[in-house]
């Protein structure tokens, strides 16, 4: 598996990194033993790069990756975490009145997450996951989805992180969304070494070549590209679909569904079209997919390994898909 360093730091990823939302019980629960062999199948392919947050299952990520990492000689992988969501804890008979998904991960309701990009708030936010994950120290941390909180972000969340990779706690800073404009923003108005961006540089939304990538790019910045299945339709095209986390529309399975046949038209499963299309961009350091099991960890590593042509790239603009 390629590794590339973070361009501004001493940081390296691998080309494709494990996702960790989904053993955090994004949806639906995932056992402790297939949590850890899916971890272990990510390092079995040489995926040495690993991606969490407090969010993911209110911890429950951070912790099965600590746990499954911590015999691994550290120096041979990369943890990246974001920050800007505090957990409280909440009272017995508080977890006991809920009940269904703790946003979106179906674990029990035992804390509250409180948006906080001040200062303390993202000191406090590391250290905590600095717990989980029984570490001294990560590698990567990212402000996670600011996008209602520019002002905070810019004005405290981002110097206290500066601060962080100063002392040495932190090897790279950046954010992590699913939207351009204020990563771009980032990478104008910051030092910020790398942004993780979900959902906007894939064969179906190409929103991150307008102006994220281009900034990124001329600043000698880093991407990190997430949500390269748009959360499910380019992985499996079919009626019901999700497209970011609601039901595809029908033209978007339209189209879906075209770029899976020109793609398989040159011996090219669209998964593997998905996988590769970013990593096409100079800016684009790696992609990142969420994976909960050892087989979509085996099988996202052979998609990448797959040879995509480039006639297949000129084909799909030739029919005004890319």
């Amino acid at each position: 598996m390629r590794r590339i360093r973070i361009k501004s730091s001493a940081v390296e990823i691998t080309e494709l990194s494990f996702g960790a939302a989904a053993i955090g019980n994004l949806f639906t629960e995932v056992g402790p033993e297939q949590a850890a062999a899916a971890v272990d199948a990510a390092w079995e392919e040489g995926i040495r790069s690993f991606d969490t947050a407090p969010h993911y299952g209110l911890g429950l990520s951070e912790r099965r990756l600590g746990e499954a990492l911590r015999d691994r000689p550290r120096a041979e992988y990369t943890v990246s975490t974001k920050a800007g969501r505090l957990l409280d804890p909440l009272t017995p008979a508080e977890t006991a009145a809920r009940s269904g998904l703790s946003d979106g991960f179906a674990v029990p309701h035992t804390h509250r997450r409180r948006w906080d990009f001040s200062a303390d708030g993202i000191r406090r936010s590391i250290e905590d996951s600095l717990g989980r994950l029984g570490l001294d120290r990560v590698d990567i941390v990212y402000l996670h989805d600011p996008d209602d909180h520019g002002e905070a972000a810019f004005r405290e969340g981002y110097p206290a992180l500066e601060k962080l990779r100063a002392e040495g706690v932190v090897g790279a800073i950046g954010a992590g969304m699913n939207q351009t404009a204020m990563l771009t923003r980032f990478l104008r108005e910051t030092d910020v070494d790398v942004v993780l961006c979900a959902g906007r540089l894939t064969l179906l939304d190409h929103s991150a070549l307008d102006a994220l990538l281009p900034e990124a790019a001329a600043r000698h910045r880093d991407v990190v590209v997430g949500g390269v299945f748009n959360s499910g339709l380019l992985a499996d095209p079919r009626p019901g679909a999700p497209y970011d986390y609601t039901a595809a529309p029908a033209p978007l399975l339209a189209r879906a569904l075209r770029i899976r046949d020109v793609a398989e038209g040159h011996g090219v499963p669209l998964r593997a079209a998905a996988l590769h299309y970013p990593l096409r961009h100079p800016a684009v350091a790696g992609v990142l997919v969420g994976t909960r099991s050892p087989d979509e960890v085996h099988d996202a590593a052979a998609q990448l390994r797959r040879p995509v042509p480039d006639a297949l790239w000129d084909d799909l603009r030739a029919e005004g898909l890319l």
